[in-house]
């Protein structure tokens, strides 16, 4: 049986909803261990994970303030129905116009259910900010994206984290990388994704060689299993940071398929590396047919 994955409301380029499987895979931790998100980002491995106690930390505020309103009972299934059922109307009589109305009205005044529409009616899902940080992706041309049954998706969405928020003990904190990690107890465990260096522009801030250096540092020094996301090359180059500043972790790949890009010549495979400062043993056994061993709870 295929395994259901959960996709979250707020969506980023590289969302991780097809490696979740294999991610869990190799994840070691136990039922007491807090689950550290460094990049939050869209969410979605950590939602899927369902840790009971979890730390989801970004640098983008406006990921941050959703699902904190969310969590505060600001923003519930209902009040999104309502919005966008609203706002995908005046989207369908104004067409571009409309839409870029609502992004200068979220470079206003930074409202979470603004952000929302933006995230998923603009050009291929895409986030991403100028350098005054404000909202700069430019409209995707479906008029008619607000249909009846989407806007029921994306409630549906918003309502599994609702009710998640509801049984489990989740943060959500706006800060640096280094601020969440250093959070971490050693039975804790961190994963992180961060923006991938050398392949695109992070959706808010810049990402450098002293940037994954400095990541390297900080895991290190937490004492904490982690685990890090990131590529290991494409039909055309590699990652030559993971033999380099990551040459001391152990490494599982898998391909993944990015659909990121304007034309479809663009989109090309990629191989996904798992980076981890513990080894995850083979396990011949496993009932979901899993190659590795897990150790979740």
């Amino acid at each position: 049986m295929k395994e259901k994955i959960f996709v979250p409301p707020i969506k980023i380029q590289g969302i991780k909803t097809k490696l979740v499987s294999f991610i869990r895979e190799n994840i070691i931790m136990n039922k007491n261990s807090v689950w550290i998100e460094p990049f939050m980002g869209s969410g979605v491995v950590g939602f899927n994970i369902e840790p009971t106690y979890a730390i989801f930390a970004d640098t983008n505020p406006h990921i941050i303030n959703f699902y904190n309103q969310v969590k505060s009972g600001k923003i519930t299934p209902q009040i999104v129905r309502v919005f966008l059922n609203e706002e995908g109307k005046l989207l369908e009589e104004g067409d571009d116009k409309y839409y870029y109305i609502v992004r200068e009205r979220f470079n206003k005044n930074h409202d979470p259910l603004d952000f929302l529409f933006l995230n998923r009616s603009c050009f291929n899902g895409m986030i991403r900010f100028n350098k005054d940080y404000e909202f700069n992706v430019p409209y995707g041309h479906k008029p008619f994206r607000f249909s009846k049954a989407y806007i029921t998706k994306i409630v549906n969405q918003v309502e599994h984290i609702y009710l998640l928020l509801k049984m489990r003990s989740w943060e959500f904190v706006c800060q640096p990388f280094a601020n969440t990690i250093a959070m971490a107890k050693s039975d804790d465990f961190i994963y992180c994704d961060p923006p991938y260096i050398g392949r695109h522009v992070d959706y808010y801030d810049s990402w450098d060689e002293q940037s994954e250096l400095s990541l390297y540092n900080a895991l290190l020094e937490s004492k904490a299993n982690f685990m890090l996301s990131t590529w290991d090359h494409n039909d055309y180059r590699k990652n030559d940071y993971i033999a380099s500043i990551w040459r001391n972790c152990h490494k599982v790949t898998r391909e993944h398929f990015y659909h990121v890009g304007a034309k479809e010549r663009n989109r090309r495979p990629v191989i996904e590396a798992l980076l981890t400062n513990y080894e995850v043993e083979e396990c011949e056994n496993l009932s979901s047919g899993a190659e590795y061993q897990i150790s979740l709870f």
